[in-house]
């Protein structure tokens, strides 16, 4: 397989990945929603570019820790089954954790892009 053809296998693998996400995981289907949602104000609303630039930023680590997240829940369920690990547990609650703290901050994005936009209008 040649450099170019491994690179664009590469790719196909990155969106297979990310559309099993947005096809099978609920979560990640809310966070497509509510990224959907704060796209569309940053286009219909006068939203300055560095506050775009804040919410794509927002839009894009949120739904990376959620992949992030369903690969180790798909990696600790490959190898623990059914079995309860402590060490499982808390890979799986750390990821959940990161995925929480990015929807924080995404939030907090939202309250500052918000107030922007009031101050505007």
């Amino acid at each position: 397989m040649s450099e170019r053809q491994s690179l664009l296998h590469s790719f196909k693998n990155a969106w297979q990945g990310i559309l099993h996400a947005a096809r099978k995981e609920r979560n990640f289907k809310i966070h497509i929603f509510f990224a959907i949602f704060a796209a569309a104000i940053c286009i219909i609303l006068p939203v300055d570019t560095i506050y775009r630039f804040m919410v794509m930023y927002a839009i894009f680590f949120v739904l990376c820790t959620e992949l992030i997240n369903t690969a180790v829940e798909a990696v600790v369920d490959l190898h623990c089954g059914q079995t309860f690990s402590p060490l499982a547990k808390i890979a799986k609650d750390c990821c959940a954790g990161a995925v929480l703290l990015a929807s924080i901050q995404a939030i907090f994005v939202a309250v500052i892009v918000a107030k922007h936009i009031f101050s505007i209008l």
